[in-house]
């Protein structure tokens, strides 16, 4: 059986099952956690004129596009992992891992700098509709649209939750990929192993012409009347 590192086919299937489910799960939290801090903090801080704040949303808009492509690789990794040998699910799989790795990347980049900046700027940026300069606490009021004493910890926690996820979907989608790899070197060693013993199998055995034949029988009775 071919054999490629330490993993076969029917070891491929299980731990592309598992990574598959992993990678459904992390997308899902991933676009929840976006949901919640798009939800409750950044419809009302989003403004076209201010840098910060379009950073804030360009980056949770990429966590959305990042959840919904880990949960298409998820997807594949099951199916491939029911369906060893179609090799358009094995591209397809390959695709997907690695477009799920880079922007989740880039994700996670992006989630570093939003929290560097609100812990850099006191969260007036977060808070900038309440007219307060500070994230302490402060009474709500009418011209806030949330609750000013919450929201500073709130989304600094759901970016640090949204961070691990996104440095999980780096990790298995790499893993996916490495194991796609695997599948397709292991396909190419296996076909070209089954082109080999066909073209031994069809190989013709060479039989002796008639001259071969007489000359050899010349040599032996030569041989015999020497003797």
């Amino acid at each position: 059986m071919c054999r490629v590192g330490h993993l076969d086919p029917g070891s491929h299937r299980t731990v592309l099952m598992k990574t598959g489910l992993i990678l459904l799960i992390v997308g899902h939290l991933i676009f929840i956690s976006g949901a919640l801090v798009h939800g409750t903090v950044l419809r009302f801080v989003l403004r076209a004129r201010d840098a910060a704040s379009l950073h804030y949303g360009v980056t949770n808009g990429a966590a959305g596009i990042a959840a919904l492509l880990t949960i298409s690789c998820g997807v594949c990794a099951l199916l491939l992992s029911r369906y060893l040998s179609p090799a358009a699910l094995k591209w397809a799989l390959l695709a997907l891992s690695s477009c799920s790795s880079l922007c989740c990347l880039c994700c996670l980049l992006g989630l570093l700098v939003a929290i560097g900046l609100t812990l850099g700027t006191p969260g007036r940026v977060l808070l900038g509709p309440c007219s307060i300069g500070s994230s302490t606490l402060a009474p709500v009021n009418r011209d806030c649209p949330f609750d000013p004493t919450r929201v500073y910890s709130s989304t600094l926690s759901l970016w640090v939750i949204s961070l691990l996820l996104e440095a999980m979907g780096i990790f298995f989608s790499i893993r996916c990929l490495l194991l796609t790899l695997e599948l397709l070197s292991l396909g190419c060693c296996c076909r070209g192993m089954l082109r080999m013993k066909v073209s031994l199998q069809e190989a013709p055995v060479e039989s002796p012409s008639p001259g071969q034949c007489l000359a050899l029988l010349r040599l032996d009775s030569g041989e015999t009347a020497r003797l």
